[in-house]
């Protein structure tokens, strides 16, 4: 799995059980590997490449997965355990009212590099059907982490699953996350904002962050989601206003981010509903002390407990969650839900290829 906020390329090895329709899942081995400098411009900047540029982007990141994932495999000892390889890539382009969205990372390179079977293109079925490919992590909420009624990932950008009073689920990106946080942070010459110190010494800009929250997506409801450029662009003005000091503006970014996630509760789920919940706090932002302060202040008046799990969770649970989808398209079972995506059916999602 790779994020939008171009940290570095998560893996785990984990093995799946499913007894009497009943799925579990173990993490055996997870490490993220860093992306250097020149991937993470070459990512940052795909979408701008004219078409043999991106193309062979998309077969020398495929190549990269692949070196890196054998990579893994040696050093865990794990050559003849693996029975296939789940890969995300990295979305680089995400239009769905247009039947589009493309993640970087070509399967058939990741296969003939490794020997192994790939599946990949896990959101490309759902487009084409309507949906909007996005979230699909859901299916996992659903299957691998039952016991709670919210989950919430906070990574490049933040997206929500609730379940509604009658037991069906909605989910929906929400807004800009880590990829603001970072941002700003790398101003002030650090690779993100460790524990929220900086955001934590700045001070609340209402009128600044009234502003932020004039994008109509939000006023939307779901199924909608975000492509990366939108997500940013919503607040690039705000966080590229030099004016403002770094800790103002990551204090402000906080708040809005804590804000956004309580509204998109609050329009969705009533009083009742939240009343005595949990939501379970995933991917980098939970790592964010500040920001999971200010949300917990924000949601225990809703009667909502913020649960953050162990750091191998909120690290790899997105990977952890591929491989799930790559499980059931390996047994031919449904594994992104329409109810989700807003798609005109429920698919059996992915591309195969054979390794060997």
């Amino acid at each position: 799995m790779s994020g939008s906020s171009l940290d570095g390329l998560d893996i785990c090895y984990a093995q799946y059980e499913e007894v009497r329709g009943k799925w579990s899942a173990q993490i055996l081995q997870a490490e993220c590997i860093p992306y250097n400098d020149e991937w993470q411009r070459n990512l940052s900047f795909a979408s701008q490449q004219n078409v043999p540029q991106f193309l062979r982007l998309h077969t020398t990141y495929g190549r990269y997965i692949g070196e890196t994932v054998q990579s893994f495999i040696d050093k865990y000892e794990l050559s003849h355990k693996v029975h296939f390889v789940a890969s995300h890539g990295h979305t680089v382009w995400h239009e769905p009212q247009a039947n589009t969205s493309f993640q970087l990372g070509d399967g058939a390179s990741i296969a003939a590099v490794l020997g192994l079977p790939v599946i990949n293109d896990l959101r490309a079925m759902d487009v084409a059907l309507g949906g909007q490919g996005a979230p699909i992590v859901p299916i996992g909420d659903k299957m691998l982490f039952g016991d709670y009624e919210m989950w919430l990932n906070v990574g490049g950008i933040a997206n929500i699953t609730l379940r509604k009073a009658d037991g069906s689920d909605m989910a929906f990106d929400i807004c800009v996350a880590n990829q603001a946080l970072n941002n700003l942070a790398q101003k002030a010459g650090k690779p993100y904002d460790e524990n929220g110190i900086l955001a934590a010494g700045g001070q609340l800009m209402q009128a600044e962050l009234g502003s932020l929250r004039d994008a109509e997506y939000y006023k939307q409801t779901g199924p909608k989601s975000l492509s990366n450029e939108q997500a940013i662009g919503f607040v690039s003005e705000f966080i590229d206003n030099d004016n403002y000091s770094i800790e103002d503006r990551l204090h402000t970014i906080v708040h809005f981010i804590a804000l956004q996630i309580e509204q998109s509760i609050s329009a969705n789920l009533s009083d009742e509903e939240c009343s005595g919940k949990k939501i379970l706090v995933t991917g980098g932002g939970a790592f964010n002390t500040f920001l999971m302060d200010v949300l917990k202040k924000k949601l225990v008046e809703k009667g909502i407990e913020v649960v953050v799990p162990e750091a191998q969770i909120i690290a790899y649970k997105e990977a952890l969650v591929m491989g799930l989808i790559g499980a059931l398209r390996w047994r031919e079972e449904t594994n992104v839900l329409s109810e989700i995506t807003g798609a005109s059916r429920s698919s059996i999602s992915g591309a195969y290829w054979m390794g060997a």
